[in-house]
């Protein structure tokens, strides 16, 4: 599992990052992709190989086989719920969860506003998910600085 292989180089905490990403689909049973999705909605990071300028040859495994579906479906749930949170004056958002018949999809809020979005089988431990994502969301949230978020950007641009 690559999370991006590229012939650009790219910062220590770009691969840090990366690595984690590719830690968490790896490690947890049952997560099928990651997305890491900027507050503005673009999506920095990507569990999909198929964003690496590879062609995907399964295209069940992903909501509809593209990590830009999966960031889109990301930032409006995560809009979405923020503006419930609002609407009810109930704080911040700290995860969300949505169980369907074929699949679950977590959303979690990174610190600057930034989510991590995870698509996983509908026989997944729910439990298990959720705590590596707030691993994931407690080691990412420091080192996603505006730097490493352009940089992370640009990545996927030259990635495409």
């Amino acid at each position: 599992m690559n999370a991006s292989t590229t012939a650009h180089s790219h910062s220590s905490e770009a691969r840090n990052l990366r690595w984690l990403l590719a830690n968490l689909v790896d490690e947890v049973p049952g997560v099928r992709s990651v997305a890491v999705v900027s507050s503005d909605g673009l999506l920095l990071l990507t569990s999909d190989p198929a964003q690496a300028g590879r062609e995907r040859k399964e295209t069940s495994s992903g909501p509809k086989g593209s990590s830009a579906d999966l960031a889109t479906i990301v930032s409006g749930l995560g809009s979405l719920t923020i503006g419930a949170a609002k609407l009810m004056d109930a704080g911040d958002v700290k995860q969300t969860m949505v169980a369907m018949d074929e699949g679950s999809l977590f959303v979690m809020s990174i610190s600057d506003g930034s989510l991590l979005g995870v698509h996983a089988t509908p026989d997944c431990d729910m439990s298990v998910v959720a705590y590596h994502m707030a691993l994931f969301v407690g080691r990412a949230g420091h080192v996603l600085t505006p730097e490493l978020r352009t940089e992370l950007r640009k990545s996927m641009e030259l990635d495409q």
